[in-house]
């Protein structure tokens, strides 16, 4: 197994979220890893995760690896969505944590599905006060893989390079999935743009993140429309972004 341990042999969660994703990728048994992951003391956990770029590279890791090695061992689950989302399928720190707990508690800052961005849970749990993302990142639409064809790849995310190695993947899965219509003067974006609007700052914010990465010109002020989004199952592939 990869080290996962610090230079003063304190656990490194970041390096063990992406051994296990490592692991997923090869097709290796994931036992271990799990058991690393379920076993890691709470207070090594917390001194790891020591900022958003570790929470960030670290949740987005163990999700992507939980998903695929869930869906890569048993595909009929992804039949059944809201059980897919809802159901317990990995434990960290002695949580059993579902993918909604971690995309929309702790990447999100505790805030709804359903919500559109804008609402938050007022009494998220513990764990989520203690372990989230603090601040909010809405590339992580364009980095999280739940097996529909319509997910980006999966890479693997890491303290030191997460903003970059995000900034990679979400103009990547732009480029391949914006439409800017100049006859009607509308841009077609994602449609995880329109489910967690409230994330990319509304309309207006939504509008201004697509001209950060260029996906439309930069002399227009097109409308803002979704496209659909392709939930037929897909395993999907992993990208190099970042080092494996």
């Amino acid at each position: 197994m990869t080290t996962t341990f610090d230079a003063a042999g304190t656990p490194d969660p970041v390096a063990l979220s992406r051994e296990f994703l490592r692991r997923v990728r090869a097709g290796e048994s994931t036992h271990a890893v799990a058991s690393r992951l379920r076993d890691l003391d709470r207070g090594a956990f917390a001194a790891g995760l020591d900022g958003d770029d570790a929470r960030l590279a670290f949740w987005v890791n163990v999700y992507n690896a939980a998903a695929r090695d869930l869906l890569a061992a048993a595909p009929e689950s992804f039949a059944d969505r809201t059980r897919l989302f809802g159901a317990d399928i990995v434990t960290v720190a002695g949580r059993d944590l579902s993918l909604d707990d971690i995309e929309h508690g702790l990447l999100r800052g505790a805030r709804p599905k359903w919500g559109l961005g804008y609402v938050r849970n007022p009494f998220p749990s513990a764990f989520v006060e203690r372990f989230g993302v603090r601040e909010r990142d809405p590339r992580i639409h364009f980095a999280l893989n739940c097996g529909a064809a319509a997910c980006p790849p999966i890479a693997a995310y890491s303290r030191d390079g997460v903003d970059e190695e995000l900034d990679t993947a979400t103009r990547s899965y732009l480029d391949q999935k914006v439409v800017y219509d100049a006859d009607a003067d509308v841009v077609r974006a994602p449609r995880p743009m329109l489910w967690f609007l409230g994330d990319f700052g509304g309309p207006d914010g939504a509008t201004a993140f697509l001209r950060a990465y260029d996906v439309f010109p930069t002399t227009v002020d097109p409308g803002l429309r979704f496209r659909d989004y392709d939930w037929s199952f897909e395993l999907g592939e992993f990208a190099d972004v970042g080092e494996w």
